[in-house]
């Protein structure tokens, strides 16, 4: 009945097209895989910061113990814990104990975070008890009946008769389910107040403890620790490479000090661009999601490196897309789905497209999060019932563009929110963006809508030649698809994570056009 509107062909692909590989997942809850290294390497180092090691035994002890107290201050399976740190040792030790208590770690970088936005997700996501840094803890909002724990400073044992023989803390052994929280994500909302989204442990374990997810990361790997706690992908780089027994390598401020040691890279295109492939002999795998990543970047890495693009909005969960790029493919696709999920492409009422046009991304499978926290009518918009994959499976509206390929691979084609209108035509704005990637010496590109009348793109590095990009889209796309200014810049701002900064991009040009004003 669903897809009687298809020809018998298409119906076949839909299903052979759409729907990833079914596989057992070793353990629904992440963190026992992070136990299990400790079990059998204790003396493997675990993680390094700034001259600092920690090996897998001394990990989970000191989870173990964090595990305790939070079990004493009331945390229990299903409760939210606040993670406010920066990148440091005691961040992977009070992720693993919040974990380990049963609990949802919320992360966020307490340095970069405003207050108004930390007591956003106090509020919003309960953590009645919040992690922090000693240095920091006097930044953290704390409501009535909430209190800090800081990570840095000697965590009190368990006393009486809990207390092993030994003196250690014996680690708490709660009951959580494969469908209980293991983080809380806070996305940039589109009223401007972040949404907090609600990942599951079997989200989690989905995507790292098969592959292609796993990245094949294995004992005596080192993982570059680079992005922001707050983005899902940090979850990617931390656990992925905890659950493996890999290094954790967590960067200071020189992200390609860490990456220059490391043999797997996980990354935004963008944090990806600033290093140097050359100067990191190592690395072996690499990984982008995020953003849109250009294709002179991917052929870059994959011709030293087995290089996946991935795809996938928080609320599936990471990633939900990958594909292991090769310089001689002559599409830079997002692949297909990762094991026991699906991508359905739809039009906009929510019906199946043929092959090879264009519709809708919506993702179901153990990749769909459990919603948003607090927000029912967003949850009634973004979130339905999977008619395809029925009982109580959900769907999650992407809001991203796609395709299939003839041969079954998914065309990423930007954002719903980045069609628009000009002069009044529909433009796709990474479709002009991709036009200027394939001028001589453009590595990355970006176009924005500067106002009804006029797109805007920025091109880098500075030496690219505007009159040359502009032209090169005229000659391929329409008119109206052409920028009105085409800026030349060295690097492109980020947002905290790692991602291009639009606001800021429109602001320059704002200035560069004040500036040619005064010229004159």
């Amino acid at each position: 009945m669903l897809l009687r509107h298809l020809t018998p062909r298409d119906q076949r692909l839909f299903r052979q097209y759409g729907h990833g590989p079914t596989v057992a997942v070793p353990d629904p809850l992440v963190h026992h895989a992070v136990e299990r290294q400790a079990a059998t390497a204790p003396h493997a180092v675990a993680a390094e910061h700034l001259g600092a090691t920690i090996t897998y035994g001394e990990l989970n002890r000191y989870a173990d113990a964090l595990a305790t107290r939070l079990v004493q201050e009331g945390v229990r399976p299903g409760d939210h814990v606040g993670l406010f740190v920066r990148r440091s040792i005691p961040m992977i030790v009070g992720l693993l104990g919040i974990l380990k208590a049963g609990a949802a770690y919320v992360p966020q970088d307490i340095a970069m975070a405003p207050p108004a936005q930390l007591l956003h997700v106090v509020r919003t996501a309960r953590t009645r008890v919040v992690l922090t840094l000693a240095e920091h803890a006097h930044r953290v909002p704390l409501p009535d009946g909430h209190r800090t724990i800081a990570l840095d400073e000697p965590l009190p044992y368990v006393p009486g008769p809990r207390r092993p023989a030994g003196g250690e803390p014996r680690a708490p052994r709660p009951h959580v389910r494969p469908d209980d929280g293991c983080y809380v994500l806070f996305t940039s909302g589109t009223t401007g107040r972040p949404n907090g989204v609600k990942v599951t442990h079997r989200n989690v374990a989905n995507l790292l403890l098969t592959q292609p997810g796993g990245l094949g990361i294995r004992p005596g790997d080192r993982v570059a620790q680079l992005l922001n706690i707050a983005f899902d992908m940090a979850a990617w780089e931390i656990l992925g490479c905890l659950a493996h027994g890999g290094t954790l390598v967590i960067r200071g401020k020189d992200i390609a000090a860490a990456a220059r040691t490391a043999t797997v890279l996980i990354a935004t295109p963008t944090v990806l661009s600033g290093i140097d492939p050359a100067a990191c002999p190592r690395v072996r795998t690499v990984a982008v999601a995020g953003e849109p990543c250009p294709g002179p970047l991917a052929d870059r890495w994959a011709r030293r490196a087995a290089f996946f693009n991935c795809c996938g909005p928080t609320e599936t969960t990471i990633v939900n897309t990958m594909r292991r790029h090769d310089p001689a493919d002559p599409l830079l696709t997002i692949g297909r789905p990762t094991p026991n999920n699906t991508v359905y492409v739809l039009d906009a009422d929510r019906r199946p497209l043929p092959v090879g046009e264009v519709g809708e991304m919506w993702a179901g499978g153990d990749c769909v999060s459990a919603g948003y926290l607090g927000n029912d009518e967003l949850n009634a918009e973004r979130y339905a019932p999977d008619p395809f994959l029925g009982g109580d499976h959900r769907m999650f509206r992407t809001r991203d563009l796609g395709r299939w390929t003839p041969d079954g691979e998914l065309e990423h084609l930007g954002r719903t929110d980045d069609q628009v209108k000009v002069r009044g035509f529909r433009v796709e704005l990474d479709s002009v963006s991709s036009v200027l990637e394939s001028v001589e010496g453009c590595v990355r590109a970006v176009t924005l809508k500067r106002d009804a009348r006029n797109l805007v793109s920025f091109v880098s590095p500075a030496h690219v030649d505007p009159d040359a990009a502009r032209r090169a889209v005229a000659d391929a796309l329409p008119y109206y698809c052409v920028p009105s200014d085409v800026l030349p810049i060295a690097v492109f701002p980020e947002t905290d994570r790692g991602k291009i900064d639009k606001p800021a991009l429109l602001r320059l040009a704002e200035e560069r056009t004040a500036l040619q004003e005064v010229a004159r």
